[in-house]
């Protein structure tokens, strides 16, 4: 997708959102607060940027602004793999709980292994993702009388800086479009969370190494699940599962699962630990490790 067709893209998803406002988005100007919401109910950062567990993404907006508050997060997030190191840090927006920005720098360090691949020690894949998340409907807190779980859509820019890499191993292109649904829901009698979300995409390795591929080319739908337990007002934990594309015939690409604990200290700052497993990387096999990221926000 070209940078026009994204323009549009972005500025549909902020039009859908004033059209679902209708007149809170018009009177947001003279009365904007924020920090309404409960704690952790916004989610933590995810390795895009987007609000969410760790691998995926949640419908809710992130930060603490109700209907009529502006909340915003940044976080970094560090994943140790045995071959591999995942860094990521970010920024993200939340306007009206209605509207949600975001934009992530993520580095993928293939350390003493980019020499085995011929790569170069240390060598490092760097990616830009851009976000616009607008819900839709429903409210996964207050909308305890219904089934209906709170359901938004969603639209992430990812590029690439090693081009030349990507069309050597098979990839089509460095830079790619991709765009979700998801839907959450919160039992606060049952202090369960559930959330699912189902992603088009042919990013591979979520883009790290670049979009499609000799295998195959085109976006296909692909699904990210979350189960959270709240243990208390400040805990929580559970299990993430996303399964991915497998566009690239020199390696084949796993889906991804964690098992995540996160903690809000306050409103301001968080804490997510998780055991992750991401299976084989570019014909490397079993990348698990400790993933940790801190979040600090409003």
């Amino acid at each position: 997708m070209d940078r026009q067709t994204l323009a549009l893209a972005l500025a549909l998803a902020v039009l859908v959102s004033m059209a679902a406002g209708g007149a809170q988005a018009q009177s947001f100007i003279p009365d904007v607060r924020s920090g309404g919401k409960l704690l952790l109910t916004g989610g933590v950062s995810t390795i895009e940027g987007s609000g969410g567990g760790g691998i995926a993404t949640w419908a809710t907006v992130t930060g603490y602004g109700e209907d009529d508050g502006i909340g915003a997060n940044a976080h970094v997030t560090l994943i140790e793999l045995p071959d591999y190191r995942f860094r990521t840090a970010g920024v993200a927006v939340g306007l009206w709980d209605r509207v949600e920005l975001s934009a992530a720098r993520q580095e993928f360090d293939t350390g003493d292994t980019g020499s085995a691949l011929g790569l170069g020690q240390g060598f490092t894949f760097s990616q830009d993702v851009i976000g616009v998340k607008v819900r839709l409907t429903g409210d996964a807190v207050y909308d305890q009388d219904t089934w209906v779980p709170q359901i938004s859509v969603g639209v992430q820019h990812k590029r690439n800086d090693q081009g030349a890499v990507i069309a050597a191993i098979g990839g089509e292109d460095d830079q790619g479009t991709e765009f979700y649904v998801a839907a959450t829901r919160l039992f606060l009698a049952q202090s369960l969370l559930v959330s699912g979300t189902v992603r088009w995409t042919n990013a591979n390795q979520t883009g790290l190494l670049g979009f499609g591929g000799d295998a195959n080319m085109d976006r296909e739908a692909q699904f990210e699940g979350s189960v959270g337990w709240l243990l208390s007002r400040n805990l929580v934990v559970g299990a993430e599962y996303r399964t991915k594309p497998d566009n690239l015939s020199f390696a084949a690409e796993d889906d991804w699962f964690d098992v995540y604990a996160a903690w809000a200290v306050n409103k301001h700052v968080s804490v997510t630990a998780a055991w992750a497993d991401l299976g084989s990387i570019a014909t490397f096999d079993d990348q698990r490790g400790l993933y940790v990221s801190l979040q600090a926000g409003f």
